[in-house]
């Protein structure tokens, strides 16, 4: 079991000093390729976040997010978020981005962004179905030529660019522990689904770009690490999930859950620019 937990700001560089070795751990990246103190360091002195999470006094997490415009909106955009590896599965990145919320919201902003690789299931489930942000931006290879940030040889560094509008009432709920019914969504459309090939692999069957469905569901890989010795075969998928959020998000859709289980499943719904999920679920009728 994880220790006493306490989050707080970080602005001292001393206490920078240790993201960066936290960055080295947990993504193994060369210093290019690392946050430094010195970023760190004006970020906060002109409006940024750093919140760390200590187990015991010590430094186990942190996220970091600074000062940004969206569609002409002040936003804060979350852009690092990490725990050390013998300190992951006892909900630390959980707990930091809920106590970003609360230091945005004293900001007087209601909207944080970040983005992430949509191939990441794990990641989609806790940014969607526990935090309860939305998405209708696809961001092609995002990223561009930075070994690190691919999942293999040749693969799109994709992005989708998530909302988290922190005042809605869905995330009031989901911020209060609230629990959800759980539906049964297995009768809904799929614009994109899997199947078992003759050589036992699970891959992307064909996409439909012709649903008219007010709400349907989309196919993505459980765990994508698992695929890394077949990076072909991660690049059919992500070139399938691809096509259907950029035809989908094109025309007023957005991502608004994520199903995770033995299948995964992106849940989209129609909904046009500006509006988001009223409810602590979503709808399907």
């Amino acid at each position: 079991m994880v220790g006493r937990v306490t989050i707080r700001r970080l602005t001292d560089r001393r206490e920078f000093a240790g993201l960066v070795d936290i960055q080295r751990a947990v993504w193994k990246h060369p210093d290019l390729d690392l946050t430094p103190v010195h970023q760190f360091c004006i970020s906060t002195f002109m409006g940024g976040l750093v919140l760390g999470a200590f187990v015991d006094e010590e430094l186990a997490g942190f996220v970091y997010s600074f000062p940004a415009i969206y569609n002409g909106k002040f936003c804060h955009h979350s852009h690092l978020l990490a725990v050390l590896p013998q300190f992951q599965g006892y909900g630390l990145g959980k707990k930091l981005k809920w106590a970003q919320r609360r230091e945005v919201l004293k900001m007087g902003l209601d909207l944080v962004t970040w983005t992430y690789d949509p191939m990441q299931s794990r990641n989609a489930n806790l940014n969607f179905h526990t935090l309860g942000v939305i998405c209708r931006r696809y961001l092609p290879d995002f990223y561009g030529e930075t070994p690190q940030l691919r999942l293999g040889p040749g693969i799109p560094t994709d992005r989708l660019l998530v909302e988290w509008p922190i005042k809605s009432a869905r995330v009031q709920k989901k911020a209060a522990e609230k629990e959800e019914r759980s539906l049964d969504l297995s009768f809904l459309p799929k614009a994109l689904e899997g199947y078992r090939a003759e050589d036992g692999s699970y891959r992307p069957g064909p996409v439909n770009l012709k649903l008219k469905a007010p709400v349907f569901l989309a196919e993505t890989v459980r765990d994508v690490r698992a695929l890394q010795t077949v990076p072909e075969l991660i690049g059919d998928w992500q070139s399938a999930l691809r096509r259907v959020l950029n035809h989908y998000f094109g025309r007023g859709y957005a991502i608004i859950d994520f199903i995770f289980g033995e299948q995964c499943y992106y849940l989209i719904k129609q909904m046009p620019a500006g509006k988001t999920q009223k409810s602590g679920r979503p709808e399907v009728s």
